[in-house]
């Protein structure tokens, strides 16, 4: 079962928030939520499959073109899949652009294992780029032709 969501429209995401999506191919057995225009989703870990399995899984994963905003300045920019609030840093994809409008295409999966009975709720965020703190991230970036795409596996 695979659910796809997308949106073709540019986009500004400010750090920390989320990209929206607009559009789907519905999920039809209601192991995944999503309300249309936001960025939120959850994944349900309801109706585990094999009662020795107490986890539901998810390969979860973006793919979308982004660039620094006019009047930003050049820096690198990321996007991470953000996980009950939490982004996972292994999930983070890292664009750097020679140029302000300079777009680049960036990919990020994970898989995410959701107890039995439990929900978690999944956001793709324009997240910093390093964990440097000297370096200060960009405050926002575009986003154009986003598409999420979840699979449950097991």
């Amino acid at each position: 079962m695979a659910c796809e969501f997308l949106k073709n429209d540019l986009q500004e995401v400010a750090l920390n928030a989320p990209i929206l999506f607009d559009t789907s191919i519905p999920c039809t057995r209601g192991y995944i939520y999503h309300e249309g225009n936001t960025g939120n989703f959850i994944l349900r870990g309801a109706s585990v499959n094999n009662t020795c399995n107490c986890f539901a899984q998810y390969q979860v994963t973006f793919n979308g073109n982004i660039a620094i905003p006019e009047g930003g300045e050049v820096t690198p920019i990321a996007v991470a899949l953000v996980v009950d609030g939490e982004p996972r840093l292994t999930s983070r994809a890292i664009f750097t652009p020679a140029a302000v409008g300079e777009y680049g295409n960036v990919t990020s999966t994970a898989i995410i294992k959701v107890p039995r009975c439990c929900c978690f709720s999944l956001s793709v965020d324009a997240v910093p780029a390093t964990t440097d703190p000297t370096v200060t991230p960009a405050p926002a970036i575009q986003v154009q032709n986003a598409n999420l795409t979840i699979t449950r596996i097991a």
